[in-house]
């Protein structure tokens, strides 16, 4: 299965491929600069893709903003609990601009923002059991997968990309059903950062309306700010109702939409940031 490509430049990180076609400047190493910016703009017209996409702190947002990127989102004390982040966007032809379906993104946040934050914390009900998942369950968690993503970004239809993140900064939870796993949640932590992305949100579709998402979402909350992490925050697809919900619900603000941004099950979907400090 076709999944982007992740390299190193410098000290930052960056993912990029024809599936998404975008280069993603997941982490920018802040002595790359300014070589940084030609290389990302290099490797965009060398492969022929049609957007940039950059996460970067508030204080190196200046070379990138003259290079012509615009503000697509902010998350508000990203790094440390202190300094913000800007998730920007530099579109190479202007097709990728434009949002196919404004309309439907518009009524998946309004009703989002709608939805009152949970009364209490969400608790699973009848046979199903909720716990931290390990090595052992990568095959059971690809199965899952490959009934709810026809295709991701990140390649997590392969068990030895999950058993690698595991070891590495992913945290995932699991929610059984008769030994059975219906369920699956990540947070990836970035611990110097003292952020951490909540993704990897799925639910076989004969378990859905259970809840099981906000249970998921309530547990990663809490590993993460067991583990130093300060800032939650998630990358949702602006056309899913019940994600952008989900998050609403546990008291996440909105802070932007990333436009046509990420291929998923085979289309290109524009974004919404949402994010939220965790209490330590």
């Amino acid at each position: 299965m076709m999944t982007d490509r992740i390299e190193t430049f410098g000290q930052s990180t960056i993912q990029h491929g024809k599936h998404s076609d975008r280069v993603y400047l997941m982490k920018l190493g802040r002595s790359d600069l300014p070589e940084l910016l030609t290389r990302l703009e290099e490797l965009a017209d060398e492969k022929g893709y049609s957007k940039i996409f950059a996460k970067v702190p508030d204080d190196r947002l200046e070379p990138f903003q003259r290079r012509g990127y615009r503000p697509e989102a902010r998350v508000p004390g990203f790094y440390q609990g202190d300094l913000d982040a800007h998730f920007l966007g530099k579109y190479l032809c202007p097709q990728r601009r434009e949002e196919p379906r404004p309309g439907r993104v518009a009524e998946v946040l309004a009703l989002a923002r709608r939805k009152s934050s949970l009364p209490e914390p969400p608790s699973l009900s009848g046979d199903y059991r909720w716990r931290p998942l390990s090595p052992d369950d990568t095959e059971a968690m690809v199965a899952v997968y490959r009934r709810v993503f026809a295709s991701y970004p990140f390649p997590i239809h392969n068990p030895a990309y999950l058993a690698r993140t595991m070891a590495e900064n992913v945290r995932y939870h699991g929610i059984f059903r008769n030994e059975r796993l219906v369920a699956i949640a990540s947070a990836e932590l970035d611990k110097s950062g003292e952020n951490a992305e909540m993704t990897d949100f799925a639910t076989l579709p004969d378990e859905r309306g259970q809840g099981l998402a906000n249970y998921l979402l309530t547990r990663l909350e809490e590993t993460a700010a067991n583990e130093g992490i300060v800032t939650a925050y998630t990358i949702a697809r602006a056309y899913s109702f019940g994600m952008n919900i989900t998050f609403a619900k546990h008291g996440y603000a909105f802070s932007g939409t990333l436009t046509r941004n990420t291929q998923i099950s085979g289309e290109l979907e524009s974004m919404n940031v949402w994010y939220k400090p965790l209490a330590s």
